[in-house]
């Protein structure tokens, strides 16, 4: 599976920030918002991922995330020239994606709740066609609207209704098996101009192949589009790390977890950081995981790796 996190559109609605800066680089709390769907991607496994944001802004997400070598990712760039809605992702990463399915997620989304990658790998292995991730809010009529079978089967989509039939809203994460992106070229644009996501998913659920898979009632999901919603998550983000002692969104921990890169690689990015508490919790998640390689019966690391965590 490929991987595109969608960072493009003039963030009108957190203007005049956004006037100097793309949103999906704005700080939720202590890390640019970019790192939160990133690690999301990570989690779910998929680590061939592409970025598509503005021209003027992409230099400067190349420069925070590089190549994603030092993560273990493979990372891409291209440019959304003007917001034309959400397929058209498909259409720019036709080649990227190739012949695999792909993970598509909003980048000023953020997604939090015990058993994340278990539920998003367990999702992405059973993938046939489209799977949606719903989360029952408060104002459904804010978003699109889902409507299932018993099965997890989607009956209905709606954008933002006057009177939605359920509380069901769908979640700026979808996974589509490879027919998403013949479906994208095909679409026909709205009475707006843009294609719709909705148009998208429909095609799925006439075939029965649109699954809907609720977020439960441990789980948060935040978008940051309004200056009061990025405030609100900054803030959860905040009292979550402080309460818990660990860090939502950490790539490198991520990455070192999930086995895309080793203790010393983990270090050596946090080294780099080592005056702001984000670094210095890399290093000491590095540490940690180094302590219990060293302290094995099975010994084989360097001098240079006792050195690094003060067992020499």
């Amino acid at each position: 599976m490929k991987g595109i996190i969608l960072a493009g559109g003039a963030g009108t609605r957190l203007h005049p920030v956004t006037l100097a800066v793309s949103k999906q680089l704005l700080p939720v709390y202590d890390k640019p918002m970019i790192y939160y769907p990133l690690s999301v991607l990570m989690l779910a496994d998929v680590r061939d991922i592409l970025i598509i944001s503005t021209a003027e802004d992409q230099p400067l997400f190349q420069r925070l995330l590089g190549d994603g070598s030092e993560l273990g990712l493979r990372l891409s760039y291209a440019v959304q020239h003007e917001p034309n809605g959400l397929p058209e992702a498909f259409v720019i990463g036709a080649d990227f994606i190739g012949d695999d399915s792909v993970a598509l997620i909003l980048g000023d989304n953020i997604f939090y709740g015990p058993g994340m990658s278990d539920c998003l790998r367990d999702s992405r292995r059973d993938l046939d066609g489209c799977v949606l991730f719903g989360y029952h809010v408060s104002d459904p009529e804010r978003y699109g609207v889902g409507e299932v079978d018993a099965r997890g089967r989607l009956i209905s989509i709606e954008e933002k209704p006057v009177r939605p039939r359920t509380d069901r809203a769908i979640t700026g994460l979808y996974f589509f098996d490879n027919h998403v992106v013949d479906i994208a070229k095909n679409l026909v644009p709205s009475a707006r101009g843009e294609l719709e996501i909705t148009d998208v998913i429909r095609h799925y659920q006439r075939d029965g192949k649109a699954n809907v898979v609720d977020l439960g009632r441990g789980f948060a999901w935040l978008d940051t589009g309004t200056h009061d919603s990025l405030m609100d998550a900054g803030q959860y983000v905040q009292v979550l790390e402080r309460r818990q002692g660990v860090r939502i969104a950490c790539i490198e921990e991520i990455a070192l977890r999930r086995g895309f890169i080793n203790a010393e690689a983990c270090y050596r990015r946090g080294s780099r950081l080592t005056k702001s508490g984000y670094g210095e919790y890399v290093m000491d998640t590095a540490r940690k995981h180094m302590e219990t390689r060293l302290t094995s019966p099975v010994d084989t690391s360097s001098e240079k790796l006792r050195e690094m965590v003060g067992l020499r």
